[in-house]
């Protein structure tokens, strides 16, 4: 009887320290599983889940725009006031609903190049007005074209003509001229061959952005959607050193396994350069754990500030000697033309830049950028893209519209923030087909090891209270 209930003992203890073992070998081998299974998924090539997605997102992208309407264009023009702006929107436009075309896989280097088409549907039911809607902004034309010929004669001729087309430094457009295009009066007086549509974002439908070449990830999952290059080149040509360089992905996904601890590189066209984003915090997005990534003010600094900005620093005047933050030239990347972008209501700038301006209110929550990246798959499942499309004006002798600036103006035209979140849908299928079968294998491997380690204790103690017993 003794004999039996020790043997059973023994054989509960045993089984227990069998499922411990088990519970404990099963977590290596089950994370083994788990990144065999992601490498495979996140392979951009036909078949896999990150293809699918990549091709054509299924995520709804939305580009809000908030206008700096002027409230006092006349006293700028005669005093050199300073400029009292109003925020108007947001106009929401429905945006990155095509697919990828010419998707073209070479497996010699093992990349896959794609353009990436534009396409931009205005949506009323968000959006507080019409695409009539008028807003007094600074002339488009004006502004560039005085920043562009500085030779005294030409401006004199550049003056006549803008006086004969009744322009002025500011003007009223609608919403659908400024952002995608309207025939300038003053350019089409120009004698010599020039684009007379001018628009912030003209040409915009109906064209593509690339090509891009990234890694397609089947020879080395960490350089999965990287870019190889764009638009056939490894640099951009518009910056010094390393600042010209393309690095990192796109920002709709990067290499899986993402850590805290890294620093996520990607390029935007918008702003021709690359740029990265450092971990914040921890969010639950549906149901899914994401780390929040956001761009940090460190990246929009000056040199003084961080010596690693110096060589976007190309414009020695308007940046005080490199002095000033928070904006950047991309007057190269603009065909000459004094184009500044910064965040919006130029938050982390430097106290100088917004000076001029009245009726700005810069706030992290409203106007920094942020992505939410899922960490297993490097998968980009929410973001907010905010940018403020700003014009340097400066003054000039012999147009007459600018003759009494007395200073400087880099003027905010508009900001936008283009922003999309995984649907319900997509996160339902994310959660079963990814986070609920690496929580379940998680689960499985902890009752294991949990219910083993507590049989084998259990099981030991009683064994060895039936045997000091049995002694006595």
């Amino acid at each position: 009887m003794g004999c039996d209930r020790n043997c059973g003992l023994i054989a509960g203890a045993v089984i227990g320290a069998i499922l411990a073992v088990f519970g404990g070998i099963l977590m290596p081998v089950g994370d083994l599983l788990i990144q065999k299974t992601i490498k495979k998924q996140v392979v951009l090539e036909e078949g896999t889940i990150a293809f699918k997605n990549w091709v054509k997102t299924g995520t709804e992208v939305y580009r809000q725009f908030w206008i700096f309407d002027v409230q006092n264009p006349q006293e700028v023009m005669m005093n050199s006031s300073n400029i009292q702006v109003k925020q108007r929107g947001p106009y929401t436009y429905r945006v990155r609903f095509l697919a990828k075309e010419n998707v073209t896989q070479d497996p010699e280097d093992n990349t896959v190049s794609f353009l990436q088409p534009n396409g931009a549907i205005f949506e009323p039911s968000l959006s507080v007005g019409t695409e009539a809607d008028n807003f007094t902004v600074l002339n488009l034309a004006v502004a560039a074209a005085s920043h562009i010929y500085q030779n005294p004669f030409v401006q004199v001729v550049l003056n006549s003509l803008i006086n004969k087309s009744k322009s002025s430094m500011f003007q009223v457009r609608t919403l659908r001229e400024l952002l995608w295009g309207y025939k300038d009066p003053f350019l089409s007086l120009v004698p010599y061959p020039v684009t007379t549509t001018v628009g912030l974002f003209y040409p915009y439908n109906n064209t593509a952005d690339g090509v891009y070449k990234v890694f397609n990830g089947k020879d080395n999952i960490n350089k999965v959607a990287i870019i190889d290059t764009y638009k056939g080149k490894r640099n951009l040509s518009y910056w010094e050193s390393y600042c010209d360089m393309i690095n990192g992905t796109d920002a709709a996904s990067f290499p899986p396994f993402v850590e805290k601890s890294q620093v996520l590189q990607f390029f935007s066209s918008d702003i021709c350069r690359s740029i990265y984003a450092v971990f914040e915090s921890d969010v639950n997005l549906k149901g899914i754990p994401v780390y929040r990534f956001v761009l940090p003010s460190k990246a929009f600094a000056s040199p003084v500030q961080n010596p690693d900005n110096y060589c976007f620093c190309t414009e020695k005047i308007i940046s005080k000697n490199c002095t000033s933050y928070g904006v950047l030239d991309i007057s190269k990347c603009k065909e000459g033309r004094p184009v500044y972008i910064s965040l919006p209501h130029f938050l982390y700038a430097s106290p100088d830049v917004s000076e001029p301006i009245d009726g700005l209110n810069p706030n992290e929550e409203e106007h920094r950028t942020y992505l939410d990246i899922e960490p297993i798959t490097g998968f980009t499942l929410q973001f907010a893209k905010r940018l403020q499309v700003n014009l340097l004006v400066k003054p000039s002798k012999k147009i007459q519209v600018l003759k009494n600036l007395k200073r400087n103006y880099i003027v905010p035209i508009l900001w936008l923030n283009e922003t999309g979140t995984i649907g319900d849908e997509k996160a339902n299928m994310f959660r079963s087909q990814v986070t609920g079968k690496i929580n379940l294998l998680g689960l499985i491997e902890m009752i294991l090891l949990s219910v083993g380690v507590v049989m084998f204790v259990a099981f030991m103690i009683s064994y060895c209270a039936c045997r000091s017993k049995t002694i006595k």
